[in-house]
């Protein structure tokens, strides 16, 4: 993995420099602002430092598992590979109270397994198998193994599925290496953590007419005041052209609900209700920047209403460069969201959008998600109120969360 620091203007601008110099796989790590000093920084602008990371590959393209290892087992190492180290800069400094966590509830639960008398019970953790008596008995536990486990407990916790959190902390490479320092092991999940998230490419602009834009998604997800905060940020603050588009006409609230938005934001807004009145709105607008429609929300099991979103997806694509976003809200299961990921196979690829993060304290099923359909994550609300509540996706903040307890979820 290489982990590398561009500092310009603006985070865009130290992003691209990062992108032309790594290529586009590149991953933001962490982004601040960096202080000048002294006299100069009365006279010069502010910059803005962006680390990233990037997974090396071979020539054939497989990815290399090449971690950086810490300055107390890399006395031998080269000019270059301690340079690269150098870059790192503790990247726990980053986490920024979740080290700190993670330590106090690791050192809590040594005191008590040591109390106890139980070796490696720690966070819930299955007391070991009776070893038969032909076996000289079990291996000790090293304090590195307890602490990748809490690290897993501590996943599940959070509700990541059992198969996600195995791959994460199978990844750790601690081969050959029984006493890794515990900050070492925590910089490794956390990074591989951030790049399984990746990044979204959000809403792109469209170069030769309005660039439509798609929400689709069940009943009861927020999704029309999720278009709402978007298109509001686009028309008020972006002033940008935007027209508004409803193909919701099972439920008049959700006709009402956007009208009213579009009232407010003072943009224009239609119905649609057939295919010539897709091809027609999509005429009327040529000339704005975008086109947001809403569709028809609906249960993933209603196979009538499904034929319909993709007969109007088809219809659109067919009348302009459309993008799709699948709305999902965080509170729900695992296994009912695999099966709403499922009903809309085959209708348009897509990124995802997370609504109720403020309603629920595990972050799990982001990663989920993300894993399981490899599509990345645009936006996420955290409530109610338009245009507020939504941003684009963090991965660094996400990660934090799921890395802490249900508790303890405050960074």
């Amino acid at each position: 993995m290489i982990i590398k620091k561009f500092v310009a203007r603006t985070e865009e601008e130290a992003a691209e420099a990062a992108r032309k110099e790594l290529g586009s796989g590149v991953v933001i790590m962490n982004v601040k602002a960096v202080k000048r000093k002294g006299l100069a920084a009365l006279f010069r602008a502010k910059q803005t430092e962006v680390t990233v990371a990037l997974e090396e590959e071979h020539d054939n393209g497989s990815a290399v598992r090449r971690e950086a290892k810490p300055a107390a087992y890399s006395a031998g190492e080269s000019a270059v590979r301690r340079e690269e180290d150098d870059g790192r800069d503790s990247i726990e400094k980053k986490l920024d109270n979740l080290q700190s966590l993670l330590m106090n509830r690791f050192q809590q639960s040594e005191a008590q397994r040591e109390e106890g008398g139980i070796e490696g019970e720690i966070l819930g953790a299955e007391p070991p198998e009776e070893v038969p008596e032909e076996t000289e008995g079990p291996e000790e536990v090293t304090e590195q193994q307890r602490f990748i486990r809490l690290l897993y407990n501590t996943m599940l916790e959070s509700e990541v599925d059992e198969k996600y959190a195995n791959q994460i902390v199978d990844d750790v490479d601690v081969s050959g290496q029984s006493n890794l320092p515990i900050d070492y092991i925590l910089e490794n999940v956390y990074q591989k953590m951030i790049l399984k998230f990746g990044r979204a490419e959000g809403i792109l602009p469209s170069e030769d007419g309005p660039r439509i834009v798609l929400f689709m998604g069940p009943t009861g997800v927020g999704k029309t005041t999720t278009i709402a905060k978007i298109a509001s940020s686009y028309a008020v603050e972006g002033r940008k052209r935007v027209a508004l588009l409803t193909a919701d006409t099972y439920r008049i609230a959700a006709v009402e609900q956007l009208r009213t938005y579009a009232n407010i934001l003072e943009v224009p807004f239609r119905v649609l209700y057939s295919e010539e009145d897709v091809q027609a709105a999509v005429a009327e607008f040529r000339e704005y920047d975008y086109i947001f429609v809403d569709t028809t929300g609906h249960s993933h099991q209603n196979e009538e209403q499904l034929a319909h979103t993709r007969k109007l997806f088809a219809t659109l694509r067919e009348a302009g460069k459309c993008q799709t976003f699948l709305v999902l809200s965080a509170t729900t299961k695992y296994r009912d969201l695999l099966k709403i990921v499922a009903s809309y196979e085959g209708i348009d690829d897509f990124q995802l959008i997370f609504t109720k993060l403020d309603e629920t304290a595990a972050m799990g099923n982001l990663l989920n998600l993300r894993l399981f359909t490899g599509t990345a994550i645009a936006f996420v609300t955290n409530g109610q109120n338009v245009p507020n509540d939504i941003e684009q996706f963090n991965p660094q903040k996400t990660v934090k969360q799921i890395l802490s307890t249900r508790q303890e979820q405050t960074l």
